[in-house]
């Protein structure tokens, strides 16, 4: 034990050995009740003598004996420990009854007859405060391990949902890229030999799209800004294909630009817009895009004038269905996809929480 550490637990010895004093000279009080102030006094400073001499000895002694018989069956650490609890407690009361010969406050005479005297209560106190306040560090120190275990646990178990989430999520976007790419390569393609210029132009915006996509893979959750380019450059791509019969218009406040969305969900409701309402019917039709916050919320609706169908019926891992898997694993119960039928169209309404945050 170096100095610093020793002289630490000499004075965290001092404190609680000063104030065990009061211990045996409020049982000599009680026992006593018509004992004087001085005597009292007097008493009080036998016991404070007493109380540091066998303190400090225990205090230094006492935990090594404890961690040493750490490893012994339990009735050879208990016997092992009250050992070192009476050698402190004889030793200290031997300094002790010196300590009184060099003040003068008992005569050599006295010497042994006040030890045999004063080991008995001593001892007794000594045992006492031993047991306590080793049941109290072991429990405490098993308090720790415990409370360590689960916060290493806990870590564990969120390092591994965190894990688990980003890769449910790269399986979701692996499904969603390569079909969202493959139907935008289909329009430019398509275009090449009737205008050029204008596939060199979309060539430039699905280089945006790819861009996009790449990011998307790191970031989780993108402002609707960059979303709502993304769409706006993915119908300009179909409108190429399909010429006047896409028509679309976009309605979303400025003001909701910041809110985090998934990337692509938006665009995965137009595409399901542009493949179902537009692309079977010869004369086309017009996909509406709105945008509203409510309650701390952001609901984004997407309407066609396609045929009636239900949300069950989308096919499983593709479109609608991998999207709805996207949202139950970033944010629960917290967002969700509802279709609604009115006045013969179709409104797919996305809802997100505004505050949203990637999980881990």
């Amino acid at each position: 034990m170096n100095a610093r550490l020793c002289f630490k637990t000499l004075r965290t010895a001092f404190l609680w050995d000063s104030a065990f004093a009061f211990v045996p000279a409020i049982l000599l009080y009680t026992m006593n009740p018509g004992m004087s102030g001085h005597q009292l006094l007097v008493e009080f400073g036998f016991c404070w003598v007493y109380s540091n001499c066998i303190g400090a000895i225990a205090f230094l002694l006492i935990p090594r004996i404890w961690e040493e018989a750490a490893c012994l069956p339990e009735w050879m650490q208990w016997g092992f420990r009250v050992c070192a609890m009476l050698a402190s407690c004889f030793v200290g009361c031997l300094i002790a009854g010196l300590v009184f010969v060099a003040l003068r406050w008992q005569p050599m005479a006295a010497y042994w007859p006040q030890f045999f005297g004063s080991f008995k209560l001593a001892a007794v106190l000594t045992i006492a405060a031993g047991v306590t306040l080793g049941i109290y560090g072991t429990l405490r120190e098993r308090l720790e391990e415990t409370t360590l275990a689960l916060r290493t646990k806990e870590l564990e178990r969120e390092r591994a949902l965190k894990l688990a989430t980003e890769a449910q999520l790269a399986s979701l976007e692996s499904r969603i890229h390569p079909h969202f790419l493959f139907n935008t390569l289909n329009s430019i393609s398509s275009l090449i030999p009737e205008d050029p210029a204008r596939a060199e132009h979309l060539v430039e915006q699905m280089a945006a799209l790819l861009r996009f996509s790449l990011d998307a893979n790191q970031s989780g959750l993108v402002p609707l800004s960059r979303e709502l380019k993304i769409v706006n450059d993915y119908l300009e791509i179909e409108r190429a294909r399909f010429g006047d019969r896409l028509r679309f218009r976009i309605d979303v406040p400025a003001e909701l630009n910041e809110v985090q969305i998934p990337p692509l969900s938006l665009q995965t409701l137009v595409e399901n817009s542009v493949k179902y309402a537009i692309a079977p019917d010869r004369a086309g039709g017009q996909i509406d895009i709105a945008g509203a916050q409510s309650n701390g919320a952001l609901q984004l609706q997407v309407s066609d004038s396609g045929p009636v169908f239900e949300l069950e019926s989308a096919l499983p891992g593709h479109g609608l269905d991998n999207l709805k898997g996207r949202l139950a694993t970033l944010f629960g119960e917290h967002a969700q996809l509802a279709l609604r039928r009115l006045d013969g169209r179709n409104h797919l309404v996305l809802t997100v929480p505004t505050h949203a945050s990637i999980p881990g």
